[in-house]
């Protein structure tokens, strides 16, 4: 027990009273209270205790490579750092400094939109806080590695020796959960730290993608340890007002895959299978709008949500021309180029947003109204204008 901080220990039991609002918890001594806990067995403290509440100098004799090492450089290309701290105690002892030590370079952007104005923090208090515990949580104590966290002005790494426990990878945790440290993620569950349902990424997504920042990145971990990078910069200031316009109460049904699908559409990026089942339920609720049927379906930001951003024009940009509209402008430019013929992939220029399916539909459709014939076959067919001539090889 001496190897303990008793300030630490006090902090924990104030959190978790605080969370269970049980006051009893308060007049149980110390040493009941983490048999209770079992961070303390009848053989003695477990390393999960000497980790959450041990003293600089026990963790020094015991498990010096249980340390936090924070760095700040003014830019990312610069070598040699501005502030370094180094947190060797138990976490309950350090956790609220290390954050304060973030926090005093942590800048303030600040937006505003006609009578909308946002003052949103480059660094996230919630997802910063959730990393760092994950580092805590989930790291390999075997290995001989620090935790390093390490700022910039618009980036926070933390890296974490060991890398992901066996069977999650960057692709899936959002879905699947496996402790390394089950005592330390107990602890955390107990004082509300952490929610029971697991690493608490989602949290971070969410609130990346509500803030209309870059979602956490873990792109740099491999099989030795987990690389967890956050950057604070703002992409598109008025995807915030549309979260405001969607409503608190709304938005506290959406999953975090809702979010990830939003964010994935309103940045035209590429939808995994596994997001695509969350359509329909946002489409539904106005948020997304269905463009086009069978094979060429996509799906868009609703017109209410551009019309929140005022850019109405770039809603018809994304929805795209309608269907004659198109097939006019594949006549127009067959007729142009009547004598040589125009090749399938120079219409698909016209029409550069359609899929090769949906140019060839409005492609059958001009045919069986007599506007266009093709001539030749497979990519060495070409398009003229008008039904298709008696007598000629015309596909």
């Amino acid at each position: 027990m001496a190897d303990l901080n008793e300030v630490a220990v006090a902090r924990f039991r104030e959190l978790w009273v605080r969370k269970s609002r049980n006051e009893a918890l308060n007049r149980v001594d110390e040493r009941q209270f983490l048999l209770d806990v079992e961070l303390l067995t009848e053989d003695g403290l477990t390393y999960a205790a000497l980790i959450l509440f041990g003293k600089r100098e026990s963790l020094g004799k015991h498990l010096p490579q249980d340390e936090v090492l924070f760095e700040y450089r003014s830019d990312e290309a610069a070598v040699p750092y501005q502030q370094r701290r180094e947190f060797r105690e138990g976490f309950f002892a350090y956790c609220d400094e290390l954050w304060d030590t973030i926090n005093s370079r942590n800048d303030v952007q600040h937006f505003s939109e006609g009578l909308f104005v946002w003052d949103i923090p480059t660094f996230n208090e919630e997802v910063v806080r959730e990393g760092i515990l994950n580092a805590v949580a989930h790291r390999d104590y075997r290995l001989g590695g620090s935790v390093f966290v390490r700022q910039f002005p618009r980036k926070l790494e933390i890296i974490s020796p060991g890398g992901f426990p066996p069977g999650v990878t960057p692709e899936n945790i959002l879905s699947r959960q496996m402790p390394r440290n089950r005592r330390i993620c107990e602890a955390f569950q107990r004082c509300g730290l952490v929610e029971r349902s697991g690493q608490g990424a989602d949290k971070m997504f969410r609130a990346a993608i509500q803030e209309s920042k870059p979602v956490p990145d873990f792109g740099g971990s491999d099989d030795y340890l987990v690389a967890l990078t956050l950057r604070g910069d703002i992409q598109d200031p008025a995807f915030l007002r549309f979260f405001e316009k969607v409503g608190a109460e709304r938005l506290a049904s959406f999953s975090t895959e809702d979010f990830l699908l939003i964010d994935r559409i309103h940045r035209e990026q590429p939808l995994p299978e596994h997001l695509k089942l969350r359509i329909p339920r946002l489409v539904d609720c106005g948020v997304l709008e269905k463009i086009g049927r069978g094979r060429g379906t996509r799906h868009i930001l609703s017109q209410r949500f551009y019309g929140f951003l005022d850019k109405k024009g770039v809603y018809t940009r994304r929805k795209g021309l309608d269907r004659e509209t198109n097939k006019e402008l594949l006549v127009k430019h067959i007729r142009q180029n009547e004598k040589e013929g125009s090749r399938f992939r120079d219409l698909a220029q016209v029409l550069p947003t359609l899929t090769r399916s949906q140019l060839k539909g409005l492609l059958r459709e001009l045919k069986a109204e007599g506007r266009v014939h093709s001539r030749g076959r497979t990519k060495a067919s070409r398009w003229y204008p008008g039904s298709r001539p008696a007598g000629s090889n015309a596909q």
